[in-house]
C-alpha cells in the first residue's frame, strides 16, 4: 500500500522525478561591471597671450579642429606686459619674446627672427639686399619705448627729439626721411607702408619667441595647447 506523499524509493530517498525538481540552480551569469564615467572635457575658453609679430595662426587653426567645444581667445600682450599677464592669471599661456624671468614659467622656445633695419623707402640704404653695422655710421638710429632689441650699434647717432612711445610711431617718423629703426623681421611685416623698406642687418643679435606658461596650477586646456605646439597628434600620449 502506498504512503501519502507520493511513491517512495526503499530507503526512503524520493523518486527521480522529485530529485530532478529538487536539484540545485544552475549557476547565473555575473553582469559586466559598469564602464567608468566618461571624464567631462575641459572647460574653456582657452586665453592664449601674443606678442606683436608673433604668428600662432597654424596653432589656432590645430586648436579649433581638436577642441571645437572650447573656444581660443587670442590676447595682444606687449613685451613689457607679458610676464605679469601670465603671473597675473591675465591668460593661460603666451607667445613671447625672450629674454623674460623664467622663475615659476615653464618656457619652450619656439624660432628666432632675423633682425633688420627699417629706413624710408627712397632711402641709400635700400642700395643693398643687406646691411652691415658699418653701413649705418652716421645714421641717425630712433630706439622707442617698446623697443624689444637691446644692442647697441657703433657709429649710430641718437635723435634730437624725444623717443617714440611705440615701434609703430617710430615707422612712421623714419617714413618722414628721419633716422632708421632696428626691429625683429615680423615688427618691420606689421608695421609695413610703402614708403618704407627694411634689410637684413648681418651678424645682428636675432630676437627669440617663446612660448610660456605658468609651472603650477596648468589646466588640461594648457596640457593640449603645449602638446599642438610640440607636434603631438589628437591620439598621442602626452
Amino acid at each position: 500500500m502506498a504512503t501519502r506523499g507520493g511513491p517512495q524509493r526503499k530507503g526512503g530517498r524520493p523518486s527521480p522525478a522529485k530529485a530532478r525538481s529538487g536539484g540545485s540552480k544552475p549557476p547565473q551569469k555575473r553582469k559586466p561591471a559598469p564602464a567608468p564615467p566618461t571624464p567631462a572635457p575641459p572647460s574653456g575658453p582657452f586665453r592664449l597671450g601674443a606678442i606683436p609679430g608673433a604668428t600662432p595662426g597654424k596653432w589656432i587653426d590645430i586648436w579649433k579642429t581638436r577642441m571645437p567645444q572650447n573656444p581660443l581667445e587670442l590676447v595682444t600682450l606687449s613685451v613689457v606686459d607679458q610676464r605679469s599677464a601670465l603671473t597675473d592669471d591675465d591668460v593661460d599661456a603666451a607667445i613671447v619674446r625672450l629674454p623674460i624671468d623664467r622663475d615659476g614659467l615653464n618656457v619652450i622656445p619656439l624660432y628666432e627672427e632675423t633682425t633688420v633695419v627699417v629706413c624710408a623707402a627712397d632711402s641709400h640704404l635700400t642700395a643693398a639686399d643687406e646691411l652691415t653695422a658699418d653701413d649705418l655710421r652716421g645714421e641717425v638710429r630712433i630706439v622707442p619705448l617698446d623697443d624689444v632689441l637691446s644692442f647697441e650699434v657703433s657709429g649710430t647717432d641718437a635723435p634730437q627729439f624725444a623717443a617714440p612711445a611705440t615701434t609703430g610711431e617710430a615707422i612712421e617718423t623714419v617714413a618722414a626721411g628721419v633716422g632708421i629703426v632696428l626691429v625683429p623681421m615680423s615688427l618691420a611685416r606689421l608695421h609695413h607702408r610703402k614708403d618704407v623698406a627694411f634689410r637684413p642687418l648681418a651678424d645682428a643679435p636675432a630676437s627669440a619667441v617663446a612660448l610660456a606658461w605658468r609651472a603650477q596650477g596648468a589646466s588640461d586646456l594648457v596640457d593640449t595647447f603645449v602638446g599642438i605646439v610640440r607636434g603631438r597628434t589628437s591620439n598621442s600620449s602626452r
